[in-house]
């Protein structure tokens, strides 16, 4: 799919999105952002940027603010608010959205999956009328040998916490969909509530696995963010015209909560 043709989703993509829970956009970003990633995705797991970057979330009062944020490399800002994601974006949850975080990362052969789980942050989960996505972009693509993609599609409609499947491990389960034969740059959004899991990638597979994610809510409730330094993050967003002048609510404060560290 040429990226630009996603300036608009057509009403069947949309209506998948819906009512299944996820839209797959194969090449969906431009060979020069990919390539211009890459190397920051280097970066950010060579030089220890994100090991602090955890261990800012973990304690925060040991490790304070991040001295780097992943929206500070030129490459990723510029995904953040790449235009024609938030278009698509606008186009699923209206005009009013606000960023929630980011997260970058490289997994080497035999990476251990991730467990079935979904990201929905709003809580308790008796609530859904507002809407968070996740767009997750691989920008080597995926293929057999990298550690697939698993969804369950619908399950965004269940009201469930994030771990209420956690016991199955990365197992296959009824009704699921894996997605492991995309293109460079290819984008997947899942509404955040949907359940997905990542397969174990087999050892001696070639190359590595990467993968960059940003999240996006709705306005219109409280958000809870997930990093304690959230303020500076936002702040750093406007800072750097993120937004490119253009989505006005992208990175403002007032649609979040207080920070409440995890028990």
């Amino acid at each position: 799919m040429d990226h630009q043709s996603t300036l608009a989703l057509d009403t069947d993509q949309a209506a998948q999105f819906f009512e299944l829970g996820y839209l797959v956009l194969p090449a969906f970003l431009p060979a020069d952002l990919v390539e211009r990633l890459e190397p920051e995705v280097d970066r950010w797991v060579d030089s220890g940027l994100r090991d602090r970057s955890i261990a800012a979330c973990l304690d925060p009062e040991s490790f304070g603010t991040p001295a780097v944020l992943e929206i500070e490399l030129a490459a990723h800002g510029e995904l953040v608010g790449h235009p024609p994601l938030l278009s698509i974006i606008a186009r699923l949850l209206g005009p009013d959205f606000v960023f929630h975080h980011m997260h970058s990362n490289r997994q080497a052969p035999g990476s251990a999956g991730k467990e079935w789980h979904h990201d929905y942050e709003q809580g308790p989960h008796a609530d859904r009328s507002k809407i968070m996505v996740h767009a997750l972009h691989y920008l080597g693509g995926l293929d057999r040998t990298v550690g697939a993609l698993a969804i369950l599609p619908g399950s965004h409609r269940e009201l469930a916490g994030k771990r209420a499947r956690a016991h199955l491990g990365t197992a296959e389960i009824p009704g699921e969909v894996v997605i492991d034969e995309l293109p460079p740059g290819s984008t997947v959004l899942l509404h955040s509530a949907l359940f997905h899991a990542r397969r174990p990638s087999p050892a001696g597979r070639r190359g590595e696995r990467y993968m960059v994610d940003s999240s996006y809510c709705q306005c219109g409730v409280s958000w809870p963010p997930v990093k304690p330094y959230w303020r500076h993050l936002l702040a750093r967003g406007r800072a750097l015209g993120l937004d490119g002048g253009q989505w006005p609510e992208l990175f403002a404060e007032r649609h979040f909560a207080e920070y409440v560290k995890p028990n």
